[in-house]
């Protein structure tokens, strides 16, 4: 099954069910109103949903609609919670190498995962707004996984078994303002803006043969200005899978139905490949020739992610992102920080 949540003007939109080509949608509004409800209740409002879903891929469904991702907001407009891991080792090597800095052993045996703001995520196409370039304005494309109930303890093995639904993530990050957060001791706050998510959020079943052992093998793109800088592999490389991350989480409490898991940025050891967030590119440059060459994103940027399935179709739709300056009052001091050039933007600016 495919899920969108349509925006009708409330906080959490309104739940269609969309075929599996992304064409046509309808209205679950019989079954249930909102995606939380349907986690909320899993096995006894999924299977009426798999119902309509197969009527609506048959083209039998009487009230059906033609979809329309810009009226989608993320499949959960507000979740109870959005915990990112950094599950691809590859991107916290090289990010740690441009600095001159080795990665801790434990790193190959234990997840890194922050927990970020889950009470205001945003749709496909929303702008990233931002008060200054100088932030240091990333974008990163990443898998996310929305969950059910899960208990305290609860193993990799079970907790693959408690992901209900796949989509695809931009976990915007302020590089610039990352590292004197980090050095309070302390985490993320204002250096991690509204995490942007597909239109729509799929079941493991819709993936195929690409779903294997928690992981999505198929290729994530990373369009940036019209430009594709990515063609990443979300698979064989991601060295903690789904299953693992959501144990770390579940290892001192429970974890409720409609939490968010990412995977962080996907990274692949091969850099023809390209990248799935800037501060990567500047991290491989660094170490080839010293320096990044590479700015962060400036207004009026796009960013465009998406992946495609086995069959070249897409699978989640695809997040079109511009970034926009934010147009109400600022302090002097936000204001005076808008310097975008290379030499001010840190090369190690990222959580790795």
């Amino acid at each position: 099954m495919k899920h969108a949540s349509y925006n009708d003007g409330s906080r959490d939109g309104q739940l269609v069910v969309v075929s599996r080509d992304l064409t046509t949608a309808h209205f679950a509004g019989g079954i249930a109103t909102r995606l939380q409800q349907v986690l909320d209740d899993w096995n006894f409002v999924s299977p009426q949903l798999q119902e309509l879903s197969q009527t609506l891929n048959h083209g039998k469904a009487r009230h059906a609609f033609p979809f329309e991702p810009r009226q989608c907001m993320a499949p959960l407009p507000r979740a109870y919670q959005w915990a990112d891991g950094s599950a691809f080792i590859n991107h916290v090597e090289l990010v740690r190498k441009a600095r001159g800095a080795e990665v801790p052993a434990s790193f190959y045996g234990d997840p890194l995962m922050y927990q970020g703001g889950s009470d205001d995520l945003l749709g496909p196409t929303a702008d990233i707004v931002c008060t200054s370039t100088g932030h240091g304005i990333d974008f990163e494309a990443e898998v996310a996984v929305i969950t059910g109930d899960l208990a305290v303890g609860t193993t990799p093995d079970a907790a693959l078994e408690g992901i209900r639904l796949l989509m695809l993530a931009n976990d915007v990050s302020l590089r610039n303002l990352i590292p004197p957060e980090l050095a309070k001791g302390f985490g993320f706050v204002q250096s991690k803006p509204a995490t942007a998510f597909s239109p729509v959020a799929v079941t493991p079943d819709e993936l195929g043969a690409a779903w294997q052992g928690g992981r999505v093998h198929l290729n994530l793109e990373s369009i940036w200005n019209g430009k594709r800088v990515g063609l990443c592999d979300a698979g064989p490389e991601m060295t903690f899978h789904f299953g693992q991350l959501i144990a770390h989480l579940c290892k001192t409490r429970n974890v409720r139905a409609g939490s968010i898991v990412g995977s962080g940025t996907v990274s692949n050891q091969d850099w023809s490949r390209g990248y799935s967030c800037i501060a990567e590119k500047r991290a491989i440059e660094t170490i080839e020739g010293g320096a990044p060459k590479t700015d962060f994103m400036q207004f009026g940027d796009t960013i465009r992610i998406e992946m495609k399935g086995l069959d070249g179709a897409s699978v989640f739709g695809a997040i079109e992102q511009a970034v926009t300056e934010f147009e109400g009052d600022l302090p002097d001091d936000e204001r005076r920080g808008s310097d975008t050039r290379l030499g001010s933007v840190p090369t190690g600016a990222t959580r790795a």
